[in-house]
């Protein structure tokens, strides 16, 4: 006897096929030549047929790197492929679609659908078994594939002798053929779970029967296409083991290195910041950017305090990392500008203002007169930007006319490049800054604490690894500003010990 919860199933299933069958349907007026002539101009351009034949799922327009992906895995009859984009990118959907196209085009014809159990494995499969029962364009241009017999929800067959079977993970697949064709399509989705990647046991056995028991259900002679779906969720997962066997490995995050919509025709950057703001940092970072960072061992503990007045200070610096050529942010799928106004007063130092984001470089020279005025004329600032020999031509043709514009317009800020040859970044961040937080001699203002730009910073302190797992740029910063800060009070100090003070720093800007 059916529970109200079954008939709420079946309710929700048989609303869902009605949309499938509403969203698809054809004209029906079209001749058998048409139909003919239609499908032949289609099957030229997998990108148009998906389109005609699953307009549901296609509401938004393809990226360029979901089209790049299409093209790719349809060129390649023999091809190991791992999508790993974020959450929301379409890398299922976009598999689905790819698949349907090359087994109703007669390129395929031995799917295995794998997932990390066999109701997760099911549910991969419903959308291949409800596509060739209610999908009306398919049955327009195709025909009925379905057959009687053999078509449940773990495995079926079609018309057109296609074979599709769902296998979860630690299931046996061998054995597996339609007529005399092994395996030659392997679509591995949700592979991975946390907990199992936890376990490093469990993981060497999982990988150990996908690659013995699955991937060698093929024929050594027959080319054969592999599918990962799944983002990065730990540093050793099946997904990471799958990228490095893969002819392709493609990475991508839910926003580029500058903060943009990876996938712009669907969201704006404003909807996504939405989304993203409502989630821990770790949590972005795993399912977002294909970055499962930890809390670091570096910094363990932030000291939060009450900065002094600025009047206190003999001088301020305010730091400016605007990062356009740093390589380490390829690894966090980020890369975020800072500017930090700093003081110290005897050995500890005060970080009185951040300001840490994804921005243009407007919104960067911004900041510069945000610290100005937030000093006022309180204490003496000095403005330094880190500037080194790869970023310098970036400088000259981008930064030095917008200082200058800005200058016109709001005033002239005297601004030091900071073109020192420091050390390599994580070795610096460490080896500078880590005693000085374990020893409580870097206070963070308290009175910003629930300042977002303070909390980004405290977070890439928290998150900071010699590895730069997480972006940084905050943190280089912060040693930036204590670096000049020594710096100055050293060479003060010399001068009035051996007399005459030289400006010794001059702005290039």
């Amino acid at each position: 006897m059916l529970t109200p919860k079954d008939r709420r199933k079946i309710d929700e299933w048989d609303a869902y096929y009605k949309d499938i069958q509403r969203q698809s349907a054809v004209d029906s007026g079209q001749s058998y030549a048409e139909r003919q002539k239609r499908l032949k101009e289609l099957e030229a351009d997998p990108i148009a047929w998906m389109k005609e034949m699953f307009p549901q799922y296609c509401r938004c327009e393809f990226s360029d790197f979901q089209k790049k992906a299409i093209k790719r895995i349809v060129a390649h009859p023999e091809w190991y492929e791992v999508l790993s984009w974020a959450r929301s990118l379409a890398k299922s959907t976009i598999t689905f679609m790819v698949i349907m196209y090359l087994v109703l085009t007669g390129k395929k014809k031995n799917l295995l659908l794998i997932s990390n159990s066999l109701d997760n494995a099911k549910r991969l499969l419903s959308d291949y078994k409800t596509a060739f029962e209610k999908n009306s364009r398919i049955r327009h241009y195709y025909g009925d594939l379905t057959t009687f017999g053999k078509w449940t929800d773990t495995e079926f067959v079609t018309k057109n002798g296609a074979s599709f079977r769902a296998v979860g993970a630690g299931q046996s697949p061998r054995g597996t053929r339609n007529e005399s064709y092994r395996p030659d399509t392997f679509i591995i989705d949700d592979f991975d779970t946390d907990e199992e990647c936890r376990n490093p046991d469990i993981l060497k056995n999982k990988w150990e029967w996908w690659e013995q028991a699955v991937y060698a259900a093929r024929d050594t002679d027959i080319p054969a296409l592999v599918v990962f779906c799944g983002n990065i969720i730990a540093r050793d997962c099946c997904v990471v083991r799958a990228g490095k066997k893969a002819d392709h490995w493609d990475i991508v995050n839910i926003t580029d290195k500058d903060g943009n919509p990876s996938w712009p025709q669907k969201n704006t950057a404003e909807e996504l910041q939405v989304v993203l703001g409502k989630i821990s940092t770790a949590s972005r970072q795993k399912e977002y950017y294909n970055n499962p960072v930890v809390e670091g061992s570096t910094f363990k503990e932030l000291t939060w305090g009450k900065a002094p007045s600025l009047s206190k200070f003999d001088l301020l610096v305010y730091y400016a990392d605007p990062s356009p050529s740093n390589k380490d942010r390829q690894k966090s799928g980020a890369s975020f500008k800072a500017g930090i106004l700093m003081g110290n007063i005897g050995a500890t130092f005060y970080v009185i203002k951040a300001f840490c984001d994804q921005v243009n470089q407007a919104a960067f020279i911004d900041w510069f007169y945000a610290a100005r005025d937030y000093a006022g004329d309180k204490a003496q600032v000095l403005y330094y930007v880190e500037n080194n020999s790869l970023q310098d031509p970036f400088y000259q043709q981008v930064y030095t006319p917008l200082f200058e514009a800005a200058a016109d317009r709001r005033g002239y800020i005297p601004i030091t490049p900071d073109t020192r040859k420091k050390p390599e970044k994580a070795i610096r961040i460490e080896g500078n800054l880590e005693p000085l937080v374990r020893n409580g001699q870097l206070i963070f203002n308290e009175r910003e604490r629930e300042d977002p730009h303070m909390q980004r910073l405290a977070e890439q302190f928290i998150y900071f690894t010699p590895q730069m797992r997480f972006p940084a740029d905050g943190p280089d910063a912060v040693e930036g500003g204590v670096y000049i800060l020594n710096e100055t009070k050293r060479k003060l100090n010399f001068e009035a010990e051996y007399g005459g003070f030289d400006q010794y720093h001059k702005n290039t800007y």
